[in-house]
C-alpha cells in the first residue's frame, strides 16, 4: 500500500472531488481516478461511490483515511528526522574503549542533555576489535577505535574513519628497576632509540592488552627490532592495572606519554621509531549525514581541538 495512493484518498475526502485533488498534486483527473481503484483493490473494499456528478467516500474510504491520515503524519515525521540538517533525535549507539569514551564521550552527552534533549546516546566499553565487530553487525552506530603507528589497522570498505587525535606512548617500567637507573645516568651520552630502550628490558616479564592485539604486536615489532622475543606474561585492558602490575614489579609495558606517571612507575620514551596511537570515530559508510551521528561526530572534533 504505497504513501501516494493515500495521500490522494486523503485529498479526495478534504477537496471532495477527483478534479480537486489532482489540480492540488499537479496531477490528471485519470491519474487520481487509477491509483484510488488500485487503492481499492489492494484493500478489497469499495473506497467510494457515485454521488450525483461527483463521488463521495464509502464508511470504508473513510475508515481508510483516518488510518491514511497518521499514516502520512508519522512519514513526514520520520523524513523530517531523518533530513540532514534536522534537529537530531532518537538513540544514537556507541561503542568505544574506555579512554575515549571517558575524557570524550561522557562529557559530550552531558552537553547534549542540554543542547539535544531528544537526543539519547546508548554507550558501550569495548576495545576495537569488539566494537568494529559489532558496528559491522549493525549494532552500534558509531565506534571509537584506535591502532598504532606500528601496528595500523586494515581498512574496511563498508566504514569511513574519521580521525580524532594522536597520541605518544612510553615504556612504562618500575621506577626502581636497575635498567631505568641506567637510562637516567646515561641520557644523552647515547643516541637514544625505542630499540635500545626495550633492549635493556629484554629479561622482564611483558605487559599486554588482554583484548586487543595491537599493543603486543608493537611489543613483538620493536623487540624484533632489539633483536630478542619478548615474554608475554600478563595482560590487561586497564590502564590503571597495568600501572599497579608494573609498580609491583610483574612486568613493564606501554603507557600513555601525557598520562601522570603513577608513584612507583618511570616512563620512558620511545623514539626512533616512535610509538603512536592514533584514535577514529568509525562509522558505516553513507550515515555520516543522520543528524544525531553527525552532531555528536561533530563534537568530539571540536572538543578534541580546543584540547590541543
Amino acid at each position: 500500500m504505497e504513501t501516494r495512493r493515500l495521500r490522494f484518498l486523503v485529498e479526495l475526502a478534504r477537496l471532495g472531488s477527483m478534479r480537486a485533488v489532482a489540480d492540488a498534486l499537479h496531477t490528471t483527473t485519470s491519474t487520481v481516478s487509477q491509483q484510488i481503484a488500485v487503492l481499492a483493490k489492494e484493500t478489497g473494499a469499495a473506497l467510494i461511490e457515485p454521488h450525483g456528478r461527483l463521488v463521495r467516500l464509502t464508511p470504508a474510504g473513510r475508515r481508510l483515511v483516518e488510518h491514511a491520515t497518521g499514516i502520512l503524519a508519522a512519514v513526514e515525521t520520520a523524513q523530517r528526522d531523518l533530513a540532514p540538517g534536522a534537529e537530531p533525535s532518537g538513540t544514537l549507539r556507541v561503542a568505544g574503549f574506555a579512554t575515549a569514551i571517558r575524557a570524550h564521550l561522557l562529557p559530550i552527552i552531558t552537553q547534549l542533555a542540554t543542547e539535544h534533549p531528544r537526543l539519547h546516546v546508548l554507550v558501550r566499553e569495548h576495545e576495537p576489535v569488539e566494537a568494529l565487530a559489532q558496528l559491522a553487525a549493525d549494532e552500534v552506530d558509531l565506534a571509537l577505535v584506535y591502532d598504532y603507528n606500528l601496528a595500523p589497522a586494515e581498512p574496511d570498505g563498508s566504514s569511513t574513519a574519521l580521525p580524532l587525535w594522536t597520541e605518544t606512548w612510553s615504556l612504562g617500567v618500575p621506577a626502581d628497576h636497575p635498567a631505568a637507573q641506567a637510562d637516567t645516568r646515561s641520557a644523552g651520552t647515547v643516541p637514544a632509540t625505542a630499540a635500545r630502550t626495550v633492549a635493556r628490558f629484554r629479561s622482564a616479564d611483558w605487559i599486554g592488552n588482554s583484548r586487543n592485539t595491537a599493543d603486543e604486536t608493537v611489543i613483538r615489532t620493536l623487540a624484533s627490532m632489539a633483536g630478542f622475543t619478548p615474554r608475554m606474561t600478563h595482560r590487561s585492558d586497564s590502564l590503571d592495572l597495568v600501572e599497579d602490575m608494573i609498580t609491583a614489579g610483574l612486568g613493564v609495558g606501554l603507557l600513555p606519554t601525557t598520562r601522570p606517571a603513577a608513584p612507583g612507575v618511570q616512563l620512558l620514551p620511545l623514539t626512533a621509531p616512535e610509538v603512536s596511537m592514533r584514535v577514529f570515530a568509525v562509522a558505516r559508510r553513507g550515515r555520516s549525514d543522520w543528524p544525531p551521528l553527525a552532531v555528536v561526530t561533530g563534537l568530539l572534533q571540536r572538543r578534541v581541538e580546543q584540547a590541543v
